[in-house]
């Protein structure tokens, strides 16, 4: 079974331009800037959506300074 995502048309503008890109994404959380290196994902250049998948969430939840405190609970 493939789980990979694909999608041919964007969930909120219904462009048929949104595409597959692998960019590091750069986000903030309580002032705290983060980086998480070489997101695949889809984005739409008509309305900016982006569509994450499974692993594209897991991946943002390592790197996120917002999930670090519930990870180090789960781990104790």
């Amino acid at each position: 079974m493939n789980d990979k995502l694909s999608i041919k048309t964007c969930p909120t503008c219904g462009s048929d331009k949104i595409q597959l890109v692998v960019k590091d994404v750069t986000r903030k959380y309580k002032g705290q800037t983060y980086t998480v290196p070489a997101m695949e994902f889809y984005e739409c250049p008509n309305c900016g959506e982006k569509v994450y998948d499974k692993v594209a969430m897991q991946k943002i939840e390592a790197y996120s300074p917002a999930y670090r405190h519930e990870h180090a609970l789960a781990e104790a």
